[in-house]
């Protein structure tokens, strides 16, 4: 995504946030192998420089599409359906309302392709596989579309009652991965399951209180969708089980700024480069004794020491306000925070300031 570097590098606050939303919803488009225009790309930038707001490059692209010639059927020509996506998904993610619902997540696929689909916002009807690359053309077992809403319903029921505060971060970032793979794997629509997907992930993360590393999507959109593929297929007659070890990796890189290996030849169930994949888990493994220490607290922690560490003097009402917790609860955590030893106050209450610790 060259294209929006500059902007992320030097551009305002506001130009930088616009550049990192466009980079995510151009570069989702590859897990379907599409790719947008230059059209649309020169329109992004109109928006990332504030000219035009975000519905202004919806209508232009609408329009651009109208005085085509010689234009294609809507549902064939994947450029425009790969252009009208991106700046669907830009929309959406610059909208930092959400609620974790399956109308939630139906509404988004709705959003993203009403105009482009005729099932748009519709859960399929029919039964489906898909030939994948990483599984040298069989597919994993999707829901029957007869239990498609029940399912969709008992899993984001599921997800509401669990309780992260009873698990560390490495422990909920591993939960979360697994209802995200498991959301995937239902496939609730006949196209767009995966972009659906991923917005929606998004949407849920930042819920929340990450941060999100949008150049991961950006970059390794595809890994992402063959990550998901892994975590769901099964063939124990050649020994080969489904895992969120792949998906792991992209997750511990997006939400807790890792740097393992991210390449889409690992994943296939053929693999064989023993060398190759010796080295990428060895430095999977690399792991300073800091960030151990921060695995092994919980998304609440988690959250407190990234806003600590960028505001040393911020006090526990400010902290509060943007967790999202009361006052109360912020003077639990910093407690135990202090006994873990990861965090000190130091210079008393006037002139205060919060310490990160490293371990020892």
């Amino acid at each position: 995504m060259q294209n929006f570097d500059e902007y992320i590098r030097q551009g305002e606050p506001s130009q930088k946030e616009k550049a990192q939303i466009w980079q995510t919803a151009i570069g989702l488009q590859d897990v379907d192998r599409l790719k947008p225009s230059e059209y649309l790309l020169e329109t992004a930038k109109e928006n990332i420089e504030n000219k035009i707001t975000i519905n202004e490059v919806q209508r232009r692209i609408d329009n651009y599409y109208k005085h085509l010639s010689n234009r294609k059927n809507i549902e064939t020509d994947r450029t425009e359906e790969a252009d009208k996506a991106s700046a669907r998904i830009a929309e959406i993610l610059s909208n930092n309302t959400f609620s974790f619902s399956p109308l939630e997540y139906i509404e988004i696929h709705r959003r993203l392709f009403t105009g482009i689909y005729k099932f748009a916002g519709k859960i399929r009807d029919y039964n489906i596989s898909k030939e994948e690359w990483v599984l040298n053309g069989k597919s994993v077992l999707y829901s029957d579309y007869i239990l498609l809403r029940q399912t969709l319903d008992y899993d984001f029921a599921q997800e509401k009652q669990f309780d992260y505060q009873q698990f560390d971060l490495l422990q909920s970032i591993q939960h979360i991965a697994k209802f995200i793979s498991g959301l995937w794997q239902i496939h609730a629509f006949g196209e767009g399951n995966t972009r659906t997907t991923a917005v929606f992930a998004i949407k849920y993360l930042r819920s929340f209180g990450f941060e999100i590393d949008n150049k991961l999507f950006a970059e390794h959109s595809w890994y992402f969708r063959n990550a998901l593929v892994r975590a769901n297929y099964n063939d124990l007659k050649n020994n080969i089980k489904a895992t969120t070890e792949y998906l792991m990796r992209f997750l511990r890189n997006l939400l807790l700024g890792e740097s393992n290996i991210l390449k889409n030849r690992e994943m296939l169930v053929d693999w064989k480069n023993e060398k190759d994949f010796q080295s990428a888990k060895s430095k999977d493994n690399e792991i300073s004794k800091s960030d151990i220490c921060t695995l092994n607290c919980t998304l609440e922690e988690h959250f407190v020491l990234e806003f600590i560490k960028n505001n040393p003097k911020a006090t526990q009402k400010e902290i509060a306000t943007h967790i999202r917790k009361s006052e109360r609860t912020v003077k639990t955590i910093t407690t135990n925070l202090r006994q873990k030893g990861l965090l000190e106050r130091k210079n008393g209450k006037r002139d205060g300031f919060w310490e990160i610790m490293n371990c020892q």
